[in-house]
Parts: C-alpha cells; sequence; structure tokens
C-alpha cells in the first residue's frame, strides 16, 4: 500500500467518525438543543471528504495499476 493509499483510507475513517458524531448528535434525547444547520454543515463536509479521499484512492489505485503494467 503506497502513502497516498494509506492517507486516503485514514481520511474515510475520519469521515466515517465524523458521520457518526454527528448521527449521534442529532439522535440523543436532547436534539431539540442540536443546531441542525451546524449538523448539516457537518453532514457535507462529511460527505465531500469521503468522496474526495475516494477519488484519491481510486487515482493512486489506477496508478499502481498502469506502473505494474509497464514493469510487467
Amino acid at each position: 500500500m503506497t502513502i497516498g493509499m494509506i492517507q486516503s483510507a485514514q481520511g474515510l475513517q475520519n469521515s466515517e467518525a465524523q458521520f457518526n458524531q454527528v448521527a449521534q448528535a442529532i439522535a440523543t434525547p436532547q436534539a431539540d438543543s442540536v443546531n441542525l444547520s451546524a449538523q448539516a454543515v457537518a453532514l457535507i463536509q462529511a460527505k465531500n471528504n469521503l468522496e474526495a479521499n475516494l477519488k484519491a484512492l481510486q487515482a493512486s489505485d489506477e496508478m499502481t495499476k498502469t506502473l505494474l503494467k509497464a514493469v510487467g
């Protein structure tokens, strides 16, 4: 696994943690005091981070495949 793949995988884990944190905040019994606008922004940020890390992981995978074809 390359450094880029490791960083992308860590980014995916961070995005998942952010999704879980927001979901937990919304689902708490004190949800009336939750700022839904801020939570919606956090969800969008997590989604964007997830998509960016997936694209980076896909690009790294494609580069690795291309390199292996050229070598092998």
